[in-house]
């Protein structure tokens, strides 16, 4: 059985404001991949870190776009305790993405998070 909220991935944890999202867009570093592009931002005084996602039109319908999200935000979920805590995150989908597997978005957010350092492993 589950420890109530060691897997869980709240609200707060989420990026939601524009201002938040132009922040790192413009300050972070970026690392693309085939199906996402990973930006991330050391940020000083943030104690845990923040994921915002980002679907554009341009995947497909809404049940796409949605779907692909709630991968993006499971993966994000799966390696919360391997990311480093001072970061914010932005991960945007490519177009790629709305037909990959789980595996290949996961093998993907690995190799670009390793490559942004931000995970602690």
């Amino acid at each position: 059985m589950r420890e109530a909220g060691l897997f869980s991935f709240p609200k707060m944890r989420r990026l939601t404001r524009r201002s938040d999202f132009d922040l790192v867009k413009t300050g972070g570093r970026t690392t693309r991949g085939k199906l996402m592009v990973l930006t991330a931002l050391a940020v000083e005084n943030s104690a845990t870190f923040r994921a915002g996602f980002v679907t554009s039109r341009r995947l497909g319908s809404a049940v796409v776009r949605n779907r692909v999200r709630r991968r993006f935000r499971e993966l994000v979920r799966a390696h919360q305790h391997e990311l480093r805590q001072d970061r914010w995150i932005v991960l945007i989908a490519r177009r790629g993405a709305a037909g990959a597997s789980y595996g290949a978005l996961e093998d993907e957010w690995l190799r670009l998070a390793k490559r942004a350092s931000i995970l602690t492993i």
